[in-house]
């Protein structure tokens, strides 16, 4: 199980997770929470799925979303950035993206989805353009998260 060796991982290593999540809803938290030991491993999850959210709960910039869009290497990375900050964790994944059938006003498609892994100061991103309809792409979004991070910390 995914979510079980990510949590023991996380234990292992004496790692706080937190989540930033937008197109995903919460969904990537509520898989968290499936493990018996949530609690040893994760705090805090945030849902901010309008930019004022975003602006609000996790100090991402407007420039940035005026300048990038919600769906942008740099709000995901500034999401993942500002769930650190709240939930005074170590770990922290963001997902931004498009899970629906329609894509962004700037012409990105339905199916992608931005991700940023917050991790002991240092941040990576990824981009993936997934297929299939909305709870397929935000299945496949929240896997992707989960398999990232495991590899990350390895």
């Amino acid at each position: 199980n995914l979510t079980s060796a990510l949590s023991q991982r996380l234990i292992a290593d004496q790692l706080r997770l937190t989540t930033a999540e937008s197109c995903t809803g919460g969904k990537l938290a509520s898989a968290l929470c499936a493990a018996e030991d949530t609690p040893k491993f994760y705090g805090a999850g945030f849902v901010t799925f309008t930019d004022q959210a975003k602006m609000k709960i996790l100090s991402v910039s407007q420039q940035s979303l005026e300048r990038y869009s919600a769906v942008s290497e740099k709000v995901a990375a500034e999401m993942a950035t500002g769930a650190i900050e709240r939930a005074d964790a170590d770990v922290s994944i963001a997902i931004t993206g498009y899970g629906g059938l329609e894509g962004g006003e700037d012409g990105t498609p339905a199916g992608t989805v931005w991700f940023a892994w917050h991790i002991k100061g240092q941040t990576y991103t990824a981009v993936m353009h997934f297929a299939g309809d909305c709870e397929t792409v935000l299945a496949l979004a929240v896997r992707f998260a989960h398999v990232q991070l495991l590899q990350l910390l390895l």
